[in-house]
C-alpha cells in the first residue's frame, strides 16, 4: 500500500507521517517512512538546491522539474522495490505538492504539470492520501512558536501561501476516493487515531 501524506507548511502532516510508520512497525507490518525531495543520493542532493535559502531566484518551472526529477528517482529506487515487497509505503508529500504549489501557488500551466507528473512517477498514485487542512494564517502562527529557520519554500508569502492551500483543497475534491481530509485543529493524538481508523479500513478492503 502507497500512502502520501499532504499539506501546507507547519500543518502537523511529517509528525503524524512518523507516527504512523512507527505504529504500524508496532503491529508487526513492514511499513517505511520516505520524504519528498529526498529519500535517495539523488534525490537529497536536489533537496538541498530545492531548500537552500540561498537559492531564492528558481523560476517556477525549473522548481517544479526539480522537484518532478527528485520524485523520479526516489520513485524508481525506493518506492516501487518497497511496494514490490508488500511494504506499506508512507511518503511526507507527493505530486500533488507540486500540483498545489506550483501549480496553484506559482502558476505554472497545471494540465503540463500533471502530465510530467503522471511521467515522472511511471503512472504510481497512491491508495490513500491525507491532507491536512490548516489555514495559511493558523500555520504561520505554529511556526512562531518554533526557533527554527524558514528554507527556501516556507519564505513564500502569505498570498502564495493562500493559491496552494486552495489548490490542496480543490485537488481533494476532485480525487474523494482517495482522500481523507483532516482539519488540522484536531489533538495530535486525535489526527493519529483517525489517520489509524482509515488505514485499517484500507488495508482490509
Amino acid at each position: 500500500m502507497f500512502i502520501t501524506f499532504e499539506g501546507i507548511d507547519y500543518s502537523g502532516k511529517s509528525t503524524q507521517a512518523k507516527m504512523l510508520c512507527e505504529y504500524l512497525k508496532l503491529q508487526k507490518l513492514k511499513a517505511i517512512a520516505i520524504r519528498e525531495p529526498g529519500g535517495t543520493e539523488v534525490s537529497e542532493k536536489i533537496r538541498e538546491l530545492l531548500l537552500n535559502r540561498i537559492n531564492l531566484k528558481i523560476n517556477p518551472l525549473t522548481e517544479f522539474l526539480l522537484f518532478s526529477a527528485a520524485r523520479a528517482q526516489l520513485v524508481a529506487d525506493v518506492i516501487k522495490p518497497y511496494l514490490k515487497k508488500n511494504y506499506i509505503v508512507i511518503c511526507d508529500r507527493y505530486f500533488d505538492s507540486s500540483t498545489a504549489y506550483q501549480g496553484f501557488g506559482a502558476n505554472v500551466d497545471i494540465k503540463k504539470i500533471l502530465t510530467v507528473n503522471d511521467f515522472a512517477t511511471g503512472g504510481l498514485t497512491p491508495d490513500l492520501t491525507f491532507l491536512f487542512d490548516i489555514p495559511p494564517k493558523a500555520a504561520f502562527k505554529r511556526h512562531q512558536m518554533r526557533k527554527d529557520s524558514k528554507d527556501r519554500m516556507e519564505n513564500k508569502n502569505l498570498a502564495f501561501y493562500n493559491r496552494v492551500y486552495r489548490g490542496f483543497r480543490e485537488i481533494a475534491d476532485k480525487n474523494r476516493k482517495r482522500f481523507v481530509v483532516i482539519k488540522g485543529n484536531k489533538t495530535i493524538s486525535g489526527i493519529h487515531i483517525l489517520i489509524v481508523d482509515n488505514v485499517i479500513k484500507k488495508i482490509k478492503s
